[in-house]
């Protein structure tokens, strides 16, 4: 071995020792992500790029509060942009899961936005994968009650599985998915309650504004 080459070894070994020291605390995936890890690693992957792209929006908000949330494992990706972040399901399990993991040290509530608007209002809302999961005949008391959440001149955005895309879905998805949306079909819809709806696809990581029926997934940034 040659004399750069041990050299060039030392310093990647007492960079990883570095690493080692100053992690202190190991982190544990959340359950609804270990889940993903074990089943399909990918969808994680594909998952976490969707917080990302949230992230990316609404970098600097002041308040900002996440519907279902989960576990709050993935909210730590928004958490590093905005400057507070709020969490909120309609489970007390996922709450509990959250406190036990100790991800953050964000608020964590429980509300049901299909029956109340909250108290306080928000610079910006967003809920990813939770309107496919709401019944048609609650979806505008959902949507209204978010909108009477969010500060004049705030935002929203939603994300969902494309309509097109569930006769890929799995028996488990097609069960529980009641309310998804094509693209045009989520602009239309949030277009009656929000004065700009913009409105993207998403296959995977990537974002894109190709052809709408070949989008796996869809986003829509509303400005009140």
């Amino acid at each position: 071995m040659t004399i750069k080459k041990k050299r060039r070894n030392k310093l990647h070994d007492d960079h990883f020792k570095k690493m080692i020291f100053l992690d202190k605390k190991k982190v544990t995936l959340g359950s609804y992500s270990s889940y993903d890890w074990t089943n399909d690693p990918k969808h994680l992957i594909f998952s976490l790029s969707r917080y990302k792209f949230v992230s990316k929006m609404l970098s600097g908000k002041r308040k900002v509060l996440e519907i279902g949330a989960g576990d709050g494992f993935k909210s730590r990706v928004v958490d590093t942009e905005v400057k507070k972040l709020d969490l909120c399901d309609v489970t007390s399990s996922s709450k509990d899961q959250f406190k036990a993991s100790q991800f953050n040290k964000n608020y964590y509530f429980i509300h049901d936005f299909t029956k109340h608007k909250l108290e306080k209002k928000y610079d910006a809302i967003y809920a990813l994968d939770v309107i496919e999961h709401i019944k048609k005949s609650q979806c505008t008391k959902f949507i209204s009650n978010i909108k009477n959440s969010i500060k004049n001149r705030g935002i929203l955005i939603i994300g969902c599985p494309s309509q097109s895309s569930q006769k890929y879905a799995s028996k488990y998805s097609k069960k529980f998915h009641v309310n998804c949306f094509d693209k045009d079909r989520l602009q239309n819809y949030l277009s009656v309650f929000f004065k700009n709806v913009f409105t993207f696809g998403m296959n995977d990581e990537v974002l894109h504004t190709g052809y709408d029926k070949m989008c796996h997934y869809v986003f829509a940034i509303c400005i009140k």
